[in-house]
């Protein structure tokens, strides 16, 4: 039979460690939002952050010298693997380039230590981050081989939630958190050049920015989930579609059922409990690029 003292020693124990629990989680939740709100984040010229982006675009390009339509790659939140080169070379066979955007090397977040904290909205929320997707945008455009009016984003889960946040953001004429300026030609910016969007089990959860209101920009989507996404949960995004088809834009869905997060990434780190399937793989790959290419048939 434990002691009065006893009894009351650990009664002081488990509050001190409730509340020391209730304190961090407190700090945890302050940090999200000071990074969603922008309050943390640093701000650069478009110069600046092309600088620091630039000389990690990873080019895949068809012989000859174009120019050639052209899709921007974004990855998750742990960074570029080998579904982006996977995506990359299926658009280099079917006529277009890629360029595919490191956001995470550039700035040190290339190990696990510091990517699992941009997968935990503590670092590199999807508001930063869209101003990585308008500087490329930008940088494309002054490319040779690029076809400046036929454009494309693709975005993997924390790719896509920073290609909403940007659409989202640019509806109502904000920057994106990590800008001081617009890049490009105010006559002519950056997004008017894109053509389409595809979404890869995005996340569209409380702070993607077009869980309210959608966006504006005219250029057909199509998002690819997994119905049973356990990290960006399909119903989620289900409901965006809704908003974008209920302010008259161009919205398309392929979902797959029985396959994971992630399902086009092979690479894993050793504990991780998503899957790679190569038939989904292949046909949201397939799928993908008809998308595109109607969608760039069809701009004016």
């Amino acid at each position: 039979m434990q002691s009065p003292r006893r009894r009351r020693l650990l009664r002081i124990g488990f509050l001190s460690l409730a509340a020391a629990v209730g304190v961090g989680l407190a700090a945890l939740g302050l940090n999200t939002i000071a990074h969603h709100r922008g309050w943390t984040v640093e701000r650069l010229d478009p110069d600046a952050l092309s600088a620091m982006l630039s000389p990690a675009y990873k080019v895949f390009r068809p012989g000859g010298d174009g120019p050639f339509p052209t899709a921007l790659l974004f990855s998750g939140c742990d960074g570029p693997h080998d579904n982006m080169e996977r995506w990359a070379d299926a658009l280099v066979a079917d006529g277009w380039a890629a360029i595919i955007v490191d956001s995470h090397g550039p700035r040190g977040y290339d190990d696990y230590e510091a990517w699992r904290l941009v997968c935990v909205g503590q670092l590199m929320t999807g508001g930063e981050r869209a101003g990585d997707v308008l500087v490329a945008l930008a940088d494309a455009r002054e490319m040779a081989f690029v076809d400046r009016d036929r454009l494309a984003l693709i975005g993997m889960s924390h790719g896509g939630w920073s290609i909403m946040d940007l659409l989202a953001l640019d509806a109502e004429n904000r920057l994106p958190l990590n800008l001081r300026s617009r890049p490009g030609d105010a006559n002519d910016p950056p997004l008017s050049g894109v053509r389409a969007a595809v979404l890869v089990y995005p996340w569209c959860g409380p702070t993607n920015r077009a869980v309210d209101a959608g966006w504006d920009h005219p250029a057909p989507v199509l998002f690819v989930l997994a119905d049973d996404d356990m990290i960006a949960p399909a119903r989620d995004c289900r409901a965006v579609e809704q908003t974008l088809r209920d302010t008259g834009h161009d919205v398309e869905e392929l979902s797959f059922s029985g396959v994971t997060h992630g399902f086009d990434q092979q690479h894993r780190t050793p504990l991780s409990n998503l899957r790679f399937d190569p038939e989904a793989t292949t046909e949201a790959i397939s799928t993908a690029i008809r998308f595109l290419n109607d969608a760039a048939m069809n701009s004016p």
